[in-house]
């Protein structure tokens, strides 16, 4: 399969993420049920767009509705939220403890890669994170290093990461 078709091969959308952590996180203070009006002021949405996403999220197995329309995380949907805040978390800290990204900027980039990266990679940047935030003196000198690390890159065609095409200068005639 082509690497960009695998963004559809993903098991949940942004949208869809957003509506099990608010179904989650409502949960929390009704056992676990949410209303589709709740639902809605949570993602500042109207209850007809809830009404229409809960459909093809009921028709995946993510949630259960009972009689009085509320909803609830099935346990299929309960991992994938768990999995969610998770990933979030792990590439929030990233964000802010290794990379020094402010605060707002690491919540709403987190909030964007949370659905997007895969169990395995998930998994390593936890592991890279428990090492470059331990006091292993290893990871203790690695971190020092990285924040003095001057900005000054070697020779394009040098550079391991750039393979001849300075990725920091196209960032910077992108961001124009």
């Amino acid at each position: 399969m082509e690497t960009w078709k695998e963004f559809d091969a993903n098991e949940v959308t942004h949208s869809v993420a957003h509506h099990l952590l608010a179904i989650h996180e409502l949960g929390r203070e009704y056992g676990g049920w949410a209303r589709v009006s709740d639902i809605a002021r949570q993602l500042d949405i109207t209850r007809g767009s809830v009404s229409i996403n809960l459909r093809s999220i009921k028709a995946r197995g993510l949630v259960a509705e009972d009689d009085r329309r509320q909803v609830k995380l099935s346990p299929k949907g309960l991992r994938i939220a768990h999995g969610l805040m998770a990933k979030k978390t792990a590439m929030k800290a990233f964000m802010r403890q290794v990379l020094g990204i402010a605060e707002d900027e690491a919540d709403v980039d987190s909030c964007k890669i949370e659905h997007l990266l895969g169990d395995v990679m998930a998994e390593r940047l936890v592991h890279l994170l428990r090492f470059l935030l331990s006091d292993d003196p290893a990871a203790v000198d690695a971190m020092k290093r990285f924040r003095q690390f001057k900005k000054e890159c070697p020779e394009s065609k040098t550079c391991p990461v750039c393979d001849g095409q300075c990725l920091i200068e196209e960032l910077a005639a992108a961001a124009k």
